[in-house]
């Protein structure tokens, strides 16, 4: 379904993504995991047209996203959950759920949608008309995966849902993944709580210093002494 291929991006003289190739298919949780710096929101920002490659391809669906503007790529099928949530704080929950739909021209279809995200976060519904900026940590993330969910996505990818929330909310939201993921959407989890990401994906790949140095079966990694010690702090 997403096809990373040989991926080079640079911030200026500074290579932080070094041919970095990778797929998830159809109906996968795929986790990308590793420690803080190590490119896993440089790839997401990549895939989703926020950041240009110097070299390398993505393809989604057998269509290049290399060139393609970001607001194109979300009419394709792709729903990105930024890091640190970004809603929009002056607007409604409601607004900011519409916001998501935009590529959407079917009426119908947007209250459709909306019914599925409030089924999964009713707080959402609860707080439709309260000012987003208002809404605790664990609110926001919510409103932000419930925005993403709204343009009817074939995948969505996910920047650290779990940063700064706690044990029990990151309980939560890794259930809302796992239903999400039933219901047929695809996932890219980018996440830093390695043993919560590994615990829900079908596979993952480990990054460090812009270069994937393993991949496998998430259970696998789970298991393997390397990663429990890097990793799981164990």
């Amino acid at each position: 379904m997403l096809q990373v291929q040989d991926l080079q991006v640079y911030y200026g003289v500074i290579n932080a993504i070094k041919g970095v190739s990778f797929e998830v298919n159809e109906g996968e949780v795929i986790a990308l995991i590793g420690a803080n710096g190590a490119g896993k929101t440089t790839i997401l920002h990549t895939i989703t047209g926020l950041v240009t490659p110097k070299s390398g391809s993505v393809t989604f669906e057998g269509k290049s996203l290399t060139k393609m503007p970001a607001h194109k790529i979300v009419g394709l099928g792709m729903a990105h959950v930024p890091e640190g949530r970004r809603v929009f704080g002056q607007l409604t929950v409601y607004d900011n759920l519409m916001l998501g739909a935009f590529s959407l021209r079917s009426r119908a279809k947007i209250e459709e949608n909306l019914k599925y995200v409030y089924s999964h976060f009713p707080r959402l519904e609860e707080r439709k008309n309260q000012v987003a900026g208002t809404l605790s940590g664990g609110e926001q993330q919510m409103l932000a995966m419930g925005r993403a969910l709204m343009s009817n996505p074939k995948i969505i990818l996910m920047d650290e849902p779990s940063m700064g929330l706690s044990p029990l909310l990151v309980n939560e939201i890794f259930k809302i993944i796992k239903e999400v993921s039933k219901d047929g959407a695809t996932v890219l989890l980018v996440e830093q709580n390695a043993k919560k990401a590994l615990s829900i994906a079908d596979r993952a790949y480990v990054l460090e210093t812009g270069k994937i140095v393993m991949e496998g079966k998430a259970t696998d990694l789970l298991n393997d002494a390397r990663i429990r010690t890097a990793y799981l702090g164990e």
